[in-house]
């Protein structure tokens, strides 16, 4: 595996970020990676997941938004975020062109992204996967925040845990039948950070369904 530090460079007024790609010996495709609203793209559930993925064939490119590479404790607006994401992306085409091109997030970041998707229809992106959408605050039930889920054309994942607390499992079920374009996967016992118990290791499970549903969508 081959691991190489980046830089994005910005828009202006913005500044560059930070970004790591982890490239396999036989990828089967390129996948923007972005963190989510707590920690940057160096968190350990971060780096084990893109470390997974890439053992699994699928390189992975992923990046610190502003406020994270800035150490700012308040997320980005959307509109910083997407031009990060769409810098993300861009990059990723500009570095691996024969590849195949993925989008997935975790909370935030995925979020961030299917917003920017949903705006702007890019034909290069074969699909987009959520590692725990963010549907609602935590004790707030509501369905608000995917509105403009049915503005993406592209095939989505959805990988959720029962025990979300930013997700009640009967409303991303219900969003989730309403889009064409999604599937969603059903992960008994996880929270919002895929932990599930002690003896339960969800990576492994995250990895495998991230790798079936890329073989599908290219198949």
């Amino acid at each position: 595996m081959e691991i190489s530090s980046l830089s994005l460079e910005l828009p202006s007024p913005l500044d560059s970020v930070s970004a790591i790609s982890m490239m396999p010996e036989k990828p089967v495709c390129i996948m923007t990676l972005a963190h989510g609203a707590g920690a940057g793209m160096e968190h350990a559930f971060m780096t084990s997941l893109a470390t997974a993925l890439a053992e699994s064939g699928v390189c992975t490119l992923r990046f610190n938004f502003p406020f994270t590479e800035n150490k700012k404790g308040r997320p980005d607006t959307p509109a910083v975020a997407h031009k990060t994401i769409a810098t993300a992306i861009d990059k990723a085409r500009e570095l691996y062109p024969a590849l195949p091109l993925f989008v997935a997030g975790k909370s935030f970041g995925g979020r961030m992204s299917s917003q920017y998707l949903s705006v702007i229809q890019r034909e290069d992106v074969k699909g987009l996967i959520f590692y725990g959408f963010p549907l609602h605050a935590a004790g707030k039930p509501s369905v608000e925040r995917a509105d403009h889920l049915k503005e993406v054309k592209t095939p989505m994942l959805f990988l959720q845990g029962t025990k979300d607390t930013l997700a009640t499992w009967e409303l991303i079920e219900g969003v989730c039948a309403s889009l064409k374009q999604a599937t969603l996967v059903k992960l008994e016992g996880a929270d919002h950070s895929f932990k599930a118990g002690k003896k339960k290791d969800m990576l492994p499970v995250l990895t495998a369904v991230t790798r079936d549903w890329i073989s599908q969508i290219l198949s």
